[in-house]
């Protein structure tokens, strides 16, 4: 089976990132673990490289993202609609207009779905992402929960 980065990050998540935020084990510990799993070097790599980004994101100043003009929409880049499907954006659109992402949590999710090595993002993939994202941003417990309910077909709460 070709795993890619997707999956060593979904691996990392379910494996690790449920006991403790920050991943208490160093990289060449995380590495090898991953190694015994299965996953091909490379992929991890690519996958650490990826967390260092989400990692830089949460440190960058992005106040201006988190200013939001009454009605106006978020215009995707042709490069990013080539990846992300119509039902894709649709959803992200959804999920800021219900309140579960705030313009720079949607940013982020956008930066890191680009980040990953697929041509083309499933919405399954983007929900994960949006959970990895929610996951690692303080005060955001509800908005995560409700994530988690869409990628376990939970019955999803109101949204209001």
């Amino acid at each position: 089976m070709k795993e890619n980065v997707f999956d060593v990050l979904m691996y990392l998540f379910e494996n690790y990132m449920d006991e403790d935020p920050e991943i208490s084990q160093d990289q060449e510990t995380l590495s090898s673990e991953l190694s015994q799993a299965g996953f091909p070097k490379g992929e991890i790599n690519k996958a650490f490289t990826w967390l260092e980004g989400l990692s830089n994101l949460r440190r960058q100043d992005v106040d201006s993202l988190q200013q939001r003009v009454p009605g106006s929409v978020r215009c995707y880049s042709e490069h990013e609609q080539a990846r992300l499907s119509a039902e894709s954006r649709g959803f992200l659109l959804s999920m800021e207009q219900s309140g579960v992402l705030e313009p720079k949590t949607r940013e982020m999710v956008i930066d890191r779905l680009m980040a990953l090595d697929t041509d083309e993002i499933e919405l399954e993939q983007l929900k994960w992402i949006m959970l990895l994202i929610l996951f690692n941003q303080p005060d955001q417990e509800q908005a995560y929960g409700i994530v988690e309910d869409l990628v376990f077909d939970y019955s999803v709460r109101p949204l209001h």
